[in-house]
């Protein structure tokens, strides 16, 4: 037998309890101590049930025994089955559903409290607790479904909508009204509760179906908060004080996270509450190119250059489940010496601390999180910034499309930096349905369209290639060089438009000087017409007996220890063998692949003009590669080459 606890006893305990759950709340408000601080409330919560069931004597009543552990079972069972089979990105839908049950379990409170001949204060906050519970119930059903796409994320507003919601407040306010007045005779309880229950079901659906994606993070708040006043209000029914204080604690934490998400958005909590959402239908801004679309492919010198690097994370990385490749992103920029943050907007992803979340899965420092207030102050001195699926967030119409969803909502402000990359799906609006002007900057803005993956993949290969040429060209090519006898240079358009035939001849007549034997492959199409190449060096007197076409120099370039590729790319790319149905397929090439080592000499990775990867540039054993201008490459190799 149990003894039961004194009511003085319950009460310092519930006070101390409290107490925990607020310093469990304070510690999952600080990244580094998130997760301790969920350990900590979810274990005080467990004790705080024991708590309960020791106080209301629940031990000594088989029956009410019976059903208690049923239901700790059956919770414990679907609470545990949801964790390890949820994915981080579905956790807002469940975090809504969760909101919806905790509104459900006071509802039910208050329904079976009615049931028990209460006095007026209990049975008016009985009815208090069903209105506030189910409104929660079908308000987080509503946005766990447009959450998990079940239902059309965007706002639906129906014929007489806000009518229908004056109605469905005047009606439950007229039942609370009946409820404290204690006019509600037992045989039409039932009808009572029925028709109590039904049009706060209708009041929760007309009020959260209206909320358009934009608005998600501050309704997954609002009904957050809403589950904690729920479990207040049936506390004061049931008269469990703990109860009272762990669901005002919640509902209050929750309020203010909804203010701060209110002010994040630029939105009125007023309006969320009268069903005045966000329209999302796309609203079109002024701007000189409207159609032209950046496609600006220069970021791997801007990355290789930049000293100070900021990601900014947006619902696309959570979507495309991209978290862990931006670790890998960031750990590559990292190795390059470069100063990598992270800038986080509070509303980037469906709710608060998504991005946090998914980031420190990743296992990403947090000490490199920055939240919105801290990183803008940044952005003037940032070289490059790489977002990943964020959009709204970044729209700088923020601060110029008046009449729009978004104007004057606080943004990450990445137009300030030197560059941007942007990895998005496509150039359509963002949820708020408003055109990013971003996308028309062609000046500063490169733009990475598909999945998220596939583009950070694309930006860590850059990365690495960045870091082979460092390794390669600076210190194994020169050494190749030197220690060669047979070295063909292999020119192409790159060295025509750099007009860098001159360093040719240099670099030539260096080597011979060191008695190595140089010839010179020569493709029929490397110019822009047949015997471009040929005219050009002997422009700057080569030795046209060193000038060999492709038939000729082909079979020698097994025998050749290096091959110094200027500006050329189609002409040698091996591709050529494999790329079915690709513009150079079975074309002709200078089997350069065949030789030794390799150095290319040319302005950057991109494909040739027939639009085909070249995989040269991925053989980080065989190739050194030397970017950039041809002129400056060039140079570079003479002069490393006499000050070996």
């Amino acid at each position: 037998m149990i003894m039961l606890m004194t009511n003085t006893m319950f009460y310092l305990i519930s006070i101390v309890v409290s107490l925990i759950v607020l310093l469990g709340i304070y510690l999952m408000s600080k990244v580094e101590k998130a997760r301790l601080g969920n350990f900590i409330s979810s274990l005080i919560s467990v004790i705080a049930v024991v708590i309960t069931l020791i106080y209301f004597d629940i031990f000594n009543s088989k029956e009410a025994l019976i059903i208690t552990c049923y239901g700790i079972i059956i919770g414990s069972f679907i609470g545990t089955f949801l964790a390890l089979k949820v994915k981080m990105i579905q956790m807002p839908e469940l975090v809504a559903l969760f909101n919806g049950l905790g509104g459900a379990a006071s509802a039910i409170i208050g329904i079976v409290t009615l049931y028990t001949s209460p006095q007026v204060f209990e049975f008016t906050t009985s009815v208090l607790a069903i209105i506030v519970g189910f409104v929660t119930l079908i308000g987080s059903l509503v946005a766990a479904g447009k959450l998990a796409k079940i239902i059309d994320g965007k706002p639906v507003v129906y014929k007489f909508h806000q009518s229908i919601n004056i109605f469905c407040i005047l009606i439950l306010i007229a039942g609370l009204v009946l409820s404290g007045f204690s006019l509600i005779p037992n045989q039409y309880l039932t009808i009572y509760v029925i028709i109590i229950s039904l049009f706060s079901l209708i009041f929760g659906y007309l009020f959260s179906i209206r909320v358009g994606g934009a608005d998600m993070p501050i309704t997954i708040s609002l009904l957050n908060s809403l589950s904690g006043v729920a479990g207040a209000i049936a506390g004061m029914a049931i008269n469990n004080v703990l109860l009272v204080s762990i669901g005002g604690i919640v509902g209050a934490s929750g309020l203010v996270l909804t203010q701060i998400m209110c002010k994040a958005m630029n939105r009125s909590l007023v309006a969320i509450l009268l069903s005045k959402g966000i329209i999302t239908s796309q609203v079109k801004i002024d701007t000189n190119n409207s159609n032209n679309y950046s496609k600006n492919e220069d970021y791997s010198q801007k990355i290789a250059e930049a000293k100070k690097v900021v990601i900014v994370p947006g619902y696309g990385m959570a979507l495309s489940q991209a978290q862990f490749l931006v670790k890998q992103l960031y750990d590559e920029l990292i190795k390059l010496g470069k100063d990598v943050k992270f800038g986080i907007h509070p509303v980037a992803g469906r709710m608060p601390g998504h991005m946090n979340v998914l980031l420190a899965e990743a296992e990403i420092n947090y000490e490199d999180l920055y939240d919105l207030e801290v990183i803008n102050k940044q952005f003037k001195e940032t070289d490059v910034v790489i977002v990943i699926g964020a959009n709204d967030v970044i729209n700088p119409a923020a601060n110029t499309a008046v009449n729009t969803p978004i104007y004057q909502m606080p943004i990450l402000n990445v137009s300030e930096a030197r560059h941007i990359i942007i990895c998005n799906y496509d150039t359509k609006p963002g949820y708020a349905g408003v055109d990013n002007p971003l996308y028309q900057d062609n000046t500063k803005v490169s733009l990475l369209l598909g999945d998220a993956k596939e583009s950070i993949s694309k930006l860590i290969k850059t990365l690495q290639n960045n870091q082979s040429n460092n390794t390669l060209s600076e210190n194994k090519a020169i050494t190749l060089l030197k220690d060669s006898q047979k070295i063909v240079i292999v020119p192409g358009y790159g060295m025509a438009v750099s007009q860098s035939q001159h360093l040719v001849k240099r670099l030539a007549e260096v080597l011979e000087q060191d008695n190595k034997e140089v010839l010179f492959g020569i493709h029929p199409v490397a110019g822009r017409m047949p015997g471009h190449m040929n005219v050009l060096l002997a422009e700057v007197d080569v030795d046209y007996e060193k000038l060999l076409d492709i038939d000729q120099i082909n079979p020698q370039f097994k025998d050749t220890d290096v091959v110094i590729v200027i500006g050329a790319n189609d002409v040698i790319n091996p591709a050529a063998n494999t790329a079915v149905n690709t513009p150079i397929y079975q074309m002709p090439i200078l089997n350069v692949s065949e030789a030794r080592h390799i150095i290319i000499c040319n302005y950057d990775t991109k494909p040739g003009y027939a639009g085909v990867d070249n995989p040269l540039y991925q053989d980080y054993e065989k190739v050194s590669l030397y970017l950039g201008d041809a002129k400056e490459s060039l140079q570079k190799i003479i002069d490393e080459f006499l000050n070996y």
